[in-house]
């Protein structure tokens, strides 16, 4: 029964992710268009993540993310993530997104992650990671007062405004209690896992069956919403853009892997918990998208 409900939340996550369009590539283009207010809900869309946490305190249930001190390694991995995503013209999350509307050419995209975390898997820089003297819980305090203005910034604004900002909020109060039940439960997670089974051949390393549920329940979440609202339009593949996409894909596996996570592992678990190398990532990862978006421009690519 628990797992049925957890089911159901990511595929909720699924369909939030969907409407409101979560894509840190969007927000970027959207801020330089003069609308700064979408890439701010993104970036503050795991504030929730504090009532999984106070709720995990109250039934002993463990919410434990481990967090890291600041290291130029975040900010560089985070940077090859960003130029990825600005290359694929979608981050980790809307390729998802972009695959259940019905573009297909995001698989070349996937199997590019898949591409990267291999290759960080073999060849591996030397890395030294430092846990950072918080201890990866959540602060409770500067997560409310957040929460309080946003949820009045958005009760009086129009229509648009409360359905972006509710929409981001609903999307980490739902990861942060999908993580207290699975904590591998991202896309990222699962690949990397794929990728450590495939490369090492310990059967222990693949995926559980619960981590391959959830991710086809964040599909159909997706597309479910994408069906709704008419925006599903299939997109066959094509061999025009197999490299571009693959490429772009294998960067943003190397730089998720550098970065330990992807946007979405950032976003709603490293942020919340005031991890200083999820801030560096995030904003590599946000400096990837902006030059990448200069560097297509300049060399004019579709």
């Amino acid at each position: 029964m628990l797992f049925f409900c957890v089911f159901l939340c990511v595929c909720f996550l699924g369909y939030l992710a969907q409407t409101t369009g979560l894509c840190m590539v969007r927000g970027v283009r959207e801020w330089k268009a003069g609308n700064k207010e979408f890439l701010l809900a993104i970036v503050f869309s795991g504030v929730l993540a504090w009532v999984a946490a106070f709720f995990s305190d109250i039934t002993d249930i463990k919410f434990n993310f481990q967090t890291y001190a600041l290291s130029g390694w975040f900010v560089f991995g985070g940077l090859i993530f960003g130029l990825g995503a600005a290359l694929n013209k979608s981050c980790g999350v809307s390729t998802l997104s972009r695959l259940a509307r019905g573009d297909v050419r995001m698989i070349a995209t996937i199997l590019g992650w898949l591409v990267g975390w291999v290759i960080l898997a073999y060849w591996s820089p030397n890395i030294e990671e430092v846990k950072s003297s918080l201890p990866g819980e959540i602060s409770y305090i500067p997560l409310v007062v957040i929460t309080l203005t946003i949820t009045v910034w958005a009760l009086i604004g129009d229509r648009k405004r409360k359905n972006l900002w509710f929409g981001m909020l609903g999307i980490g109060l739902l990861s942060g209690f999908i993580y207290l039940y699975q904590p591998r439960w991202p896309p990222s997670a699962l690949l990397h896992q794929i990728s450590a089974a495939l490369i090492d051949g310990n059967e222990s390393n693949w995926p559980s069956a619960e981590q391959y549920m959830f991710f086809l329940a964040l599909l159909l979440g997706m597309f479910l919403a994408a069906w709704r609202t008419k925006k599903f339009i299939f997109i066959p593949f094509s061999f025009k853009y197999l490299t571009e996409h693959l490429l772009a894909g294998t960067l943003m596996g190397v730089g998720a892997s550098i970065a330990m996570g992807g946007n979405s592992v950032q976003l709603l678990l490293a942020l919340p918990t005031l991890s200083p190398s999820g801030f560096c990532a995030v904003a590599g990862m946000l400096l990837g998208i902006w030059s990448g978006h200069y560097i297509i421009k300049c060399f004019k690519w579709d």
